[in-house]
């Protein structure tokens, strides 16, 4: 079976206070938009699941260019602190090495 060339994913997950969705979905978005255009990242998605835990994934082409991205320090110090404000729990980050991949660019897109 082939490994695909997109070497790197990560999933994190936070539980958010009530009420502060919007200023974590803005802070999310932009720093987001920062790794994309300025440090190499293959782009992300942010997910709500049903149990109240919100989602992210993002893919990148080796776990050294996410590593190297995460340590330049605050890409937007206001953004990280909109997030960190709206967090009320954190969870472990998983870290995952694609094996086979099929997913097709969207059209669509809410940012």
């Amino acid at each position: 079976m082939e490994t695909p060339n997109a070497g790197f994913a990560a999933i994190y997950r936070w539980r958010l206070h009530p009420g502060m969705e919007d200023q974590f979905v803005e802070g999310w978005t932009r720093l987001s938009k920062l790794f994309l255009s300025e440090h190499g990242s293959l782009g992300s998605r942010l997910h709500r699941g049903p149990d109240g835990i919100w989602y992210s994934y993002s893919q990148w082409p080796s776990a050294v260019t996410r590593s190297d991205a995460f340590a330049s320090g605050a890409l937007d110090k206001e953004a990280a602190l909109l997030m960190q404000a709206a967090i009320a729990e954190s969870f472990p980050e998983i870290s995952l090495e694609p094996v086979v991949s099929l997913l097709m660019p969207t059209q669509h897109s809410n940012v």
